[in-house]
């Protein structure tokens, strides 16, 4: 590339990145190009189908490095393929004539394949564009039908059918998506007309300030942020504005009509100065708002890559970047310059001279009071150089400066010495990522260390992670898993191989997930490979999902059960019990011992039907039976099928040899048929009540007879029965049969009880009639309860009973049981002289 006319813009520079030494055997215009920006790979489609070549002859599909190394090449089997471009992800999208889009990797590995709709299928692609929003890639389609389609993100595919271009038969002379407001807009020209299609309206859109005379739009180009608009007329006009076309910022006459090969933006960010590059078969020109521009003769077919900060330009033989010189290196590097900075890189260059000129011009600069500001301005300039010798010399400059200084804060000086050496360790040939400065901090360094990963430069970003003393989890720690995903996909290593190396190499590194490299190597067709890598997984919650996944249910089984997550377990059984016959679940369920057991708790509460399955196969009568009285009173209503219920549950008891167990299930089934004969003869509630509580119930009702017979029928020990009946008529407060039926015989539970029944009831009349009868040993007591202290302690002093006299006394209160204490001290003294 030779320089033909020199003008005013005369702070931008070309410098050469790569001498190119792919093998092209054709020239880039008969290639489909595509270049990803911030350095990225190149693609190219030899033979895309011409009409010259044989139709037997298939296109290659070529993928190199930005310095030409080769990273792939496969022979393109699919069909013609109309637009190629990259994602942010650096997939290589290939828009074919149907509207498949085929993504490939960068190693040329097929990612996925999608559609851009029936629509246009049926009316083909006549042109494509691949761009880039906030929200990923997009894709937009001009279809036979002259009908615009687009998503917004290939990621995540929403496709969207642009309105109708009112009056359009022909395809536009040029079009480019847009991105304003955070939504994707068409722009295309139709002779001296420009429409903006958006999501509901096709907008007829006038450039402000545009020269008169144009009829037809030739070429737009659209910058890197999607923020300005260059139109090429068929008058060799360049309007270049805004977006939105409503601010004009400069207006430039080529003088040359032809429509030009490419035409891309030249721009530093938050830089004032606008440029546009304009490439023809042998010319490129650069202009902007100045009234001449800078033309160079080109020698080859050439391509030019927009980026964030300027235009790559690759050939045949050469890789060059083209730019806006930045402020710092412009300060120091423009003739005749007094800028602190060149002041500095002069006095540094003295200085290694020996030269006392160095102590004059750090004596200028220090006298201005901008030393601070000439260090800087090396530091910022050293990041903007391409050369390594270049940046060696301005920061010895920048660290000369700061050796006159006492507070200069090290840590820009140290942090720009790191990111070069990253840089340059980047732009090396065999890498073939020609970042600059303003790209490198625009990426980050995570995206960056992906894009190595990507490319399978694993040892280069562990020793960048270390250099820069990343955090294990977001440096050393990723790119070792991704390795490791790396290794399970090289299917000429066994299985045991792999994942001892991936063992030995990983170990417990933090931050590495075994099971995210298992779902890889599952994914690669490696089952088994996949089980080793989860032996080594320490987190079970890991492990159980992609052995599920793997279908290999028992071994997840297994594993949850080992890490005593209950949950974890209840999962495997509840995916289990889907996927396996009854049969089979059931037998799995037999061999783990704690798994049945939890299925039990769940089937409990979920499945009551398959908790009687499983007593059954496992003749677990005890249970079984259990199982049936809880049904009985949970599912049936009726007594005939309550009973039925508890009959098997009785059954199901003797099986089990459990007797006592299988008596009382008879005896509930008697006291339920004849609970509900009561209920028939004698009205009321009696069902469901308890032995005793039916018993009281008969009493309270007034048929002690039958409350008698029922106590003999179901074998009611007397003590018992005469609780039951002395309760209920106290209750009942009916004093007089309670006094008959005190007298009916002898108390088997004592009279002691009555007293305090009747107490209870508030009634001292009747309980001091049952006081009188009441034991010699629980007398005092009885005495107590109706309140006769007096008696109380003469009985207690008759019995010289110590416990009974200490009782008596403390029931007696000083004023109206004074005597009665004094008889008992004196009992007690008396007791004490014998």
């Amino acid at each position: 590339m030779r320089r033909l006319i020199s003008a005013c813009l005369c702070t931008g520079r070309k410098y050469e990145l790569y001498s190119m030494d792919w093998d092209l055997k054709e020239e880039l215009r008969d290639c489909l190009v595509a270049a990803a920006p911030y350095g990225g790979p190149i693609a190219l489609l030899r033979n895309p189908w011409r009409k010259e070549k044989a139709a037997s002859v298939r296109p290659v599909l070529e993928i190199y490095s930005a310095s030409g190394l080769p990273l792939a090449s496969l022979l393109w089997k699919s069909g013609p393929v109309v637009s190629l471009g990259w994602s942010a992800e650096e997939e290589l999208l290939c828009v074919q004539e149907d509207g498949g889009v085929l993504v490939y990797g960068l190693h040329g590995d097929f990612r996925r394949h999608f559609s851009m709709g029936n629509e246009v299928l049926q009316n083909r692609v006549l042109d494509a564009r691949i761009f880039h929003t906030e929200f990923g890639s997009g894709v937009a389609i001009l279809t036979g039908a002259h009908r615009f389609t687009l998503s917004a993100n290939v990621s995540d595919l929403k496709l969207r059918r642009m309105p109708e271009v009112p009056g359009l038969q022909g395809a536009p002379s040029c079009w480019t998506a847009l991105c304003q407001d955070r939504v994707a807009h068409i722009l295309l020209a139709v002779g001296p007309d420009l429409y903006l299609l958006d999501q509901s309206a096709c907008s007829a859109v006038t450039p402000s300030g545009l020269a008169p005379g144009v009829s037809s739009f030739l070429q737009m180009a659209v910058s890197f942020t999607y923020r300005h608009l260059a139109l090429f007329t068929d008058t060799g006009y360049i309007w270049m504005g805004t977006a939105s076309l409503k601010e004009k910022l400069c207006e430039f006459n080529c003088n040359i009509r032809a429509p030009p090969k490419q035409m891309v933006w030249c721009s530093r960010p938050r830089s004032k100065e606008r440029a546009v590059v304009v490439a023809w078969e042998r010319r490129l020109m650069v202009v902007g708002d100045a009234p001449e521009s800078i033309q160079f003769v080109l020698d080859e077919d050439s391509y030019l890559v927009p980026e964030l900060d300027g235009v790559r330009i690759f050939s045949r033989s050469t890789h060059e970047f083209l730019h806006e010189v930045p402020v710092a290196s412009e300060e120091i590097f423009k003739i005749a310059s007094m800028a602190p900075g060149a002041l500095l890189l002069e006095a540094q260059k003295e200085y290694e001279k020996e030269s006392q000129k160095a102590d004059e011009y750090l004596r200028e600069i220090q006298e201005l009071g901008q030393l601070t500001q000439a260090v800087q301005q090396c530091i910022e300039a050293a990041g903007h150089e391409h050369r390594p010798d270049m940046q060696k010399s301005l920061l010895r400059a920048a660290s000369f400066g700061k050796c006159f200084l006492d507070r200069f804060p090290p840590d820009s000086f140290v942090r720009m010495c790191q990111d070069l050496r990253v840089l340059n360790a980047i732009r090396d040939y065999h890498i073939g990522i020609p970042l600059t400065y303003s790209q490198y901090k625009q990426l980050t360094i995570q995206v960056l260390l992906d894009r190595l990963v990507l490319r399978r430069l694993y040892p280069l970003a562990i020793q960048i992670c270390e250099y820069l003393r990343l955090p294990e989890v977001q440096g050393v720690s990723r790119i070792l898993a991704h390795w490791a995903c790396y290794k399970v996909q090289q299917k000429d290593v066994s299985d045991e191989d792999v994942a001892r190396a991936i063992n030995q190499k990983l170990g417990d590194t933090p931050g590495v997930s075994y099971s995210d490299i298992a779902a890889r190597a599952y994914g690669c067709g490696r089952t088994e490979l996949a089980i080793k890598l989860l032996e080594y997984e320490p987190r079970s919650g890991e492990q159980v999902p992609l052995l599920l996944k793997m279908k290999r249910s028992k071994l997840a089984l297994s594993k949850a059960i080992e890490s005593g997550d209950t949950d974890l377990v209840f999962t495997v059984l509840l995916h289990l019990k889907n996927e396996l016959n009854r049969g089979d679940f059931f037998m799995t369920l037999r061999n783990q011992p704690m798994a049945l057991s939890l299925y039990r708790q769940f089937c409990k509460h979920q499945e009551l039907e398959t908790l009687k399955d499983l007593y059954n196969q496992d003749d677990n009568h005890q249970e079984l039976g259990s199982f049936h009285i809880r049904a009985s009173y949970a599912a049936e209503e009726r007594i005939e099928g309550r009973v039925a219920a508890l009959q098997t549950a009785a059954d199901a008891f003797y099986k089990a040899k459990n007797e006592f167990a299988a008596k009382a299930t008879e005896d509930q089934m008697r006291l339920l048929r004849l609970q509900r004969r009561l209920e028939d003869e004698l009205g009321g509630r009696f069902l469901d009540l308890s032995l005793h509580d039916t018993v009281t119930t008969l009493i309270l009702g007034g048929h002690n007879k039958r409350a008698e017979q029922l106590a003999r029928d179901f074998r009611i020990p007397d003590k018992r029965l005469w609780w039951l009946k002395l309760t209920a008529l106290a209750d009942l407060e009916d004093w007089e049969e309670l006094e008959k039926f005190s007298k009916s015989k002898k108390s088997p539970i004592g009279y002691l009880p009555f007293v305090e029944i009747c107490m209870k009831q508030h009634n001292k009349y009747e309980a001091k009639k049952y006081a009188s009868r009441v034991g010699p040993e629980q007398k005092v007591k009885a005495l107590l309860l109706v309140g006769d202290v007096a008696q109380a302690a003469d009985v207690a002093i008759e019995h010289r009973n110590e416990a009974e006299l200490s009782l008596v006394l403390s029931h007696c209160t000083g004023a109206t049981d004074g005597a009665t204490a004094d008889k008992i001290q004196r009992a007690r003294a008396q007791a004490q002289k014998k």
